[in-house]
């Protein structure tokens, strides 16, 4: 079945059937085109949210370092990771939908108007050629009747006695004219009867049918192509629901990742003193040796201790000292163990460099078109300098950190009495008045975490043992020599291969 044959008569019906099929194109690009405006806007507030609770700073990088604060962190950037792929929707639904479609639909609309534009013309020319028939057969009936008449009127005069002969033939003659001109007409009438015959077949057989075909098959074709429409728009957005669905993981790998216990012990290293706690009053008695009358009586008298608690909001700021002796023992260990690890990573650098220019002397002494031996002397002697300094300056923190561990068990407790008892007699002074204000944030904040890949057992100095699938904090990235310090979740810290791991 098919418009050609089945629907030959209605013209009228195909006109609005095929209009009523572009409106439905250009209603649906429409519809695309909102919801691409949705989903840009819908990006937008996305990103703007992430940007709002994306923390930037020194004291919100440290707070990072907790699983808890980290994992927030890491939820923001995979919403803002989201909301790209939001925005990728949208493109890829205007480009591939809403453009596509409107360019078809201009090359449809000028289609449709040639069909109906041929169609109408067909249709008028039938028209003129029924015309031109009507025009013929009514000539023809006219110049028959005339004929019939004068034909009639000679047999009249022909049958009169009275008649001349020459009226006579002159009627015969007139009558013979007429029927002559009739039979012309009658023979115009029977070709242009003929002709419109053939047009008209020609018309409802052929060039209809194939009009009405084309546009049917036009009209198919628009179907088509947008039902393609109506399943991009579901595609468009399933191309990305695995980048989308690895976001939402990573929003959940978020939350796996957060570690009660280990931002606990994060928040007991960065904060832990190393103070001993104060040790216990001893009982003064002043019952013995009091004398009443005495003008000294008054260095008898009890001494009022004032209530001193560790809790106090108010802090005063020592000077940094070169060797750290401004902040609580334990952070002062762990600050020179990070400056002995830093010195000893830049010291072997040194020696390195010093190691490749000696043998690069020795190439230019053995082949001097290569190069001026002398050329290398500034170089030579810069790194040796710079390793001496290295040297010294490892020498001295080292002492330092082993100052620190002796002072341990030996001062501790000392200094913290002597700091209560001090403090005895001044009450604006609490036992952790030498704390520095902002010693936590000497603490490194840790720059991402990584997986250990395999076990590596670090023997040398500076350098820290893991094991296969451990998760670690990553203090210091490869710098290029192919070693990072990193950060174990039970504090030991140091060097391991930058290969051995993974972001």
């Amino acid at each position: 079945m098919d418009w050609g044959t089945d629907l030959w008569d209605q013209y009228d019906g195909i006109d609005k059937h095929t209009q009523s099929g572009l409106d439905l194109v250009d209603r649906y690009v429409k519809f695309v085109r909102e919801r691409t405006e949705i989903e840009q806007n819908y990006a937008k507030q996305l990103r703007n949210l992430s940007k709002k609770y994306l923390k930037r700073g020194s004291k919100e990088e440290q707070e990072c370092g907790f699983t808890n604060h980290q994992s927030f962190q890491d939820i923001v950037n995979e919403l803002n990771d989201y909301a790209g792929q939001r925005e990728l929707i949208a493109e890829n639904m205007m480009t591939g939908i809403c453009v596509e479609l409107t360019k078809y639909l201009q090359d449809l609309k000028q289609e449709r108007k040639t069909y109906l534009a041929d169609a109408k013309k067909a249709q008028q020319n039938l028209e003129i050629s029924f015309k031109q028939l009507e025009n013929t057969k009514r000539r023809f009936a006219k110049e028959w009747g005339e004929a019939e008449k004068a034909t009639q009127q000679a047999e009249k005069i022909e049958n009169d006695t009275n008649a001349v002969k020459a009226d006579v033939e002159k009627v015969k003659q007139h009558a013979h004219v007429k029927t002559h001109t009739a039979e012309e007409c009658r023979n115009d009438y029977a070709a242009q009867l003929q002709k419109y015959n053939k047009e008209q077949n020609t018309f409802y057989y052929t060039e209809i049918p194939q009009l009405f075909n084309k546009l049917q098959d036009m009209d198919e074709r628009r179907i088509r192509c947008l039902a393609e429409g109506y399943s991009q728009f579901a595609e468009v957005e399933k191309k990305v629901l695995p980048i989308i669905t690895k976001c939402l993981d990573g929003i959940s790998m978020a939350g796996g990742n957060t570690n009660g216990k280990q931002d606990s012990l994060r928040f007991i290293e960065q904060h832990k003193s190393g103070f001993e706690r104060p040790a216990e009053v001893d009982f003064e008695d002043y019952s013995q040796g009091i004398k009443p009358a005495s003008s000294d009586a008054n260095l008898n008298q009890p001494k009022i201790r004032t209530k001193l608690w560790p809790f106090s909001h108010k802090k005063t700021k020592s000077p940094a000292a070169e060797d750290f002796s401004h902040l609580p023992p334990e952070q002062r260990k762990k600050r020179l163990q990070s400056k002995i690890d830093d010195i000893t990573k830049e010291l072997q650098k040194e020696l390195d460099q010093s190691e490749a220019l000696e043998k690069m002397r020795g190439v230019y002494e053995r082949n001097p078109q290569m190069g001026d031996p002398a050329s290398l002397e500034p170089q030579i002697t810069q790194t040796s300098q710079n390793v001496g300094r290295l040297r010294g300056q490892l020498t001295k923190y080292e002492s330092w950190l082993a100052e620190a561990f002796r002072g341990d068990d030996s001062t501790n407790t000392a200094v913290n009495n002597n700091q209560y008892c001090s403090m005895s007699a001044d009450p604006s002074q609490n036992i952790y008045s030498e704390f520095d204000e902002d010693f936590d944030e000497d603490v490194e904040t840790p720059i991402g975490k990584a997986t250990a890949l395999y076990t590596f057992q670090g023997s040398s100095q500076g350098t820290v043992s893991i094991t296969e699938g451990e998760q670690l904090s990553v203090m210091e990235s490869d710098k290029g020599d192919g070693w990072m310090r990193v950060l174990r979740a039970n504090g030991d810290e140091g060097y391991i291969p930058s290969s051995y791991v993974k972001f």
